[in-house]
């Protein structure tokens, strides 16, 4: 008797992998091009195992807004991600993913329990959009080295990307989410194929 085939409940989420975030873009990120490169391994994991990729652009709707505004070259998915044929693509305007989007609906109209979550900024998108993710009862992994974010001010002191990092991630790990890097997690997912 075979084992069941438990893997459909999974997907994949790529979150704000734009050009905005890169290198000439208007908000560029620490090391967005390794983690695009990373997160482009997942993709390919995924859709190898023809397990569902959800794709989350962000457009920008406040007239202040300076980058991601819509139509623009930085606001399109980069190209190191970019989706095929009827991968699903959900617009948000809010670093939460799930709020006024039909995120939640479509995982659970697709039977989705399971969430690797990758992308960008770490400290913003990924971090909102993981704790809501965990409060609709979802389990989520998330690939730190497939995520991005870059230097924050506070009061005069400046936090160097590498150390938000480390922190947004420390702080979802446990509760929230398993950490994991994309070596770890690819090594895993074909060890559970065999």
């Amino acid at each position: 008797q075979s084992k069941p085939n438990l893997k459909m409940n999974k997907a994949l989420l790529i979150i704000d992998i734009q050009n905005d975030y890169f290198e000439n873009g208007k908000m560029a990120l620490v090391g967005s091009d390794k983690a695009s490169e990373n997160a482009k391994l997942l993709l390919e994991q995924f859709r190898k195992e023809n397990l569902p990729v959800i794709y989350i652009q962000h457009l920008a709707t406040r007239p202040t807004a300076t980058f991601f505004i819509p139509k623009s070259e930085g606001a399109k998915i980069h190209e190191n991600v970019k989706p095929v044929g009827h991968e699903k693509i959900i617009i948000k305007h809010y670093p939460n993913s799930f709020r006024e989007t039909d995120l939640l609906e479509y995982l659970k109209a697709n039977k989705i329990t399971d969430l690797t979550i990758c992308g960008m900024m770490t400290h913003m998108c990924i971090e909102s959009s993981t704790r809501a993710a965990y409060d609709f009862g979802f389990k989520c992994t998330v690939i730190g080295d497939a995520c991005a974010t870059k230097d924050l001010e506070f009061n005069g002191q400046i936090t160097k990307a590498k150390d938000v990092q480390m922190a947004f991630l420390s702080a979802l790990d446990g509760t929230f989410a398993e950490i994991k890097t994309t070596a770890e997690f690819i090594k895993t997912k074909k060890e559970d194929n065999k």
